[in-house]
């Protein structure tokens, strides 16, 4: 064939298409009543699978005139559906019709060619045979219908070599032939669906979302620059998790739910690649891609309220970690925007944490929305998480050195150290009256005890660091003045707790400072004996000596414990 056999060929490719078109209505015309819901599925979506394929390669050099020609082809498909659905004897037949009216239009808006328009005719054929072959129990159009999606991904292939020809984001023949074997996947995992055969269609809806993130990133890589990728990634990601759970809403499935908690997931890595790529999540596009996360993501929390499946609870769960992650790495960079020392930049970090913690104390029904009572199952594993958090940052703060500049670095009243007191207080409001575990409950005293003792000798040592000039590196803990000055605060800590445990009488209290002191003695014995050759290090034995006296003066003998054997008094 060449273009000057085009008007002897047309009108063979038109009567061969109504001949093939008119037979299939016959064929029903002449079925008995009861069985007039058969419908020949190869000649219905055959035919015009052959002769649209025939005619976009008699068309490849006026795509214009191919689309008119999809949009033709759909209309007489609508008026022919709209005939025989009327008719409750032609209905299958009348919805068959239907389903290719809307294949056809939807072919038209790309303008597809070459190998890219036959994949996407072969895949809406595809989709259109397997609701066929699901409506009439038979397996043969149910495999052709998979035989013509695979067909359709390996056309789509094979015209990669056009892909760079595309000159217009989205509105070009590639990204549309995608989006028509995205959505082909899609409506046989809903036809499938709906049959209650769930492992197809799960097959399918994997397939549908492979080609729909696939055909937005290709887009995404290819048209917007470097630098707004992850904001145009973040806004694929957000669309992509509303559309699942809008359609959840209506057509309920798990895999819909999971992928909106995967679209969630998704942000994580892409606020990172934000921040490494313009120093901030909400630069450049970021403030536009966050606003329409946020509100997408409302939206499809929103949707998954109605149900009962437990990975909407895992979604808002994992909602109340991001936004904590995205507000810390805004804060970073505004401490180093405004040049602040390494204590603000941390304790500014630290600071969305603290405050969802509290919220999740004092107004939890703030966090629960808008899943409402259902979300509150998971409110003790969201605390744990977000103390967990908190304590590794505690932990990993005691090693920084915690400037405060501009400010003059004061013990207890600078940023560092007001972050971790503040964590320190949540956990003991937590422990006392939260919903903390019960073994960390029973454990609260000692904990908290601990973390204290650790504390006040991370505040020393910043003392020692910032006031004595004292290098904050392996060299601090080897100094005369570090070493002294952990031996006066244990050794004042060792004597507060045994007066207290005596005077009060708490044994236990008494021994915690009891051991305490001989822990001291032991560090004088081994460490501080190597400094006795200036004024420092004979300080810390003075000192340690006259708390010792004060002891002996103040609490001389341990409280005694309760004699178990003894019957109360009446």
């Amino acid at each position: 064939y060449n273009a000057d056999k085009f008007n002897s060929t047309e009108p063979f490719l038109l009567l061969f298409f109504a001949f093939y078109l008119l037979i299939p209505i016959l064929y029903a015309r002449r079925q008995p009543a009861d069985k007039r819901d058969l419908v020949d599925g190869s000649l219905v979506f055959g035919t015009p699978l052959i002769a649209f394929s025939l005619q976009a390669g008699m068309l490849h050099d006026d795509r214009l005139l191919l689309a008119l020609c999809a949009l033709g082809l759909a209309a007489l498909y609508a008026a022919l559906g709209w005939v025989l659905i009327r008719r409750d004897r032609y209905a299958a037949l009348g919805q068959s019709h239907a389903v290719l009216a809307v294949g056809f239009a939807t072919l038209a808006v790309p303008l597809a060619l070459s190998a890219r328009a036959t994949a996407s005719v072969f895949a809406l054929e595809g989709a259109a045979l397997v609701w066929l072959g699901l409506r009439q129990s038979r397996w043969l159009p149910q495999i052709a219908g998979a035989l013509l999606q695979l067909g359709a991904a390996f056309g789509f292939v094979v015209g990669a070599d056009y892909w760079l020809q595309d000159a217009t984001a989205i509105a070009n023949p590639t990204f549309m032939s995608g989006l028509l074997l995205a959505l082909a996947g899609f409506a046989s995992a809903f036809s499938y669906r709906r049959s209650g055969r769930d492992a197809p269609a799960i097959v399918y809806y994997l397939w549908g979302l492979l080609w729909w993130l696939g055909g937005a990133s290709h887009e995404i890589s290819r048209f917007i620059a470097f630098d707004s990728r992850p904001d145009a990634l973040l806004i694929l990601v957000a669309v992509t998790g509303w559309i699942a759970a809008e359609t959840q809403r209506r057509f309920p499935a798990r895999a819909l739910v999971l992928t909106t908690l995967a679209m969630l997931l998704c942000a994580f890595p892409l606020a990172l690649w934000q921040a490494d790529v313009h120093r901030q999540p909400f630069a450049g596009y970021g403030a536009l891609a966050w606003v329409v996360f946020a509100v997408l993501g409302v939206r499809s929390l929103w949707c998954l309220r109605g149900g009962q499946d437990r990975v909407a609870v895992v979604a808002q769960f994992v909602w109340w970690l991001l936004w904590p992650t995205v507000v810390s790495l805004t804060a970073s960079w505004l401490a180093d925007r405004f040049a602040l020392a390494e204590g603000w930049a941390l304790a500014a970090m630290l600071l969305p944490w603290l405050v969802v913690a509290a919220i999740s104390l004092q107004r939890w029904r703030w966090l629960s929305v808008p899943l409402g009572e259902r979300f509150d199952a998971a409110r003790p594993a969201l605390q744990c998480t977000l103390f967990a958090v908190l304590g590794l940052a505690w932990v990993g703060y005691l090693f920084a050195r915690g400037g405060a500049a501009p400010l003059p670095w004061i013990p207890l009243l600078n940023p560092l150290e007001l972050a971790q007191l503040a964590v320190l207080a949540l956990l003991a409001r937590w422990l006392w009256r939260g919903q903390a575990p019960a073994a960390l409950q029973a454990r609260r005293v000692p904990l908290l005890a601990l973390a204290g003792f650790v504390a006040l000798t991370s505040i020393t040592l910043h003392a020692v660091h910032h006031w004595g000039g004292v290098p904050w590196n392996e060299r601090l803990w080897s100094s005369t003045l570090a070493q002294t000055s952990l031996t006066v605060v244990w050794s004042v800590l060792g004597v507060i707790s045994w007066v207290w445990g005596s005077r009060r009488g708490q044994r236990a209290l008494w021994l915690v400072g009891a051991v305490l002191m001989g822990v001291v003695l032991a560090k004088l014995v081994l460490i501080d004996r190597q400094h006795l050759g200036n004024l420092l290090g004979i300080a810390s034995f003075i000192a340690y000596g006259l708390l010792c006296t004060v002891v002996g003066y103040l609490a001389p003998a341990p409280p005694r414990a309760p004699d178990a054997t003894l019957e109360p008094q009446p």
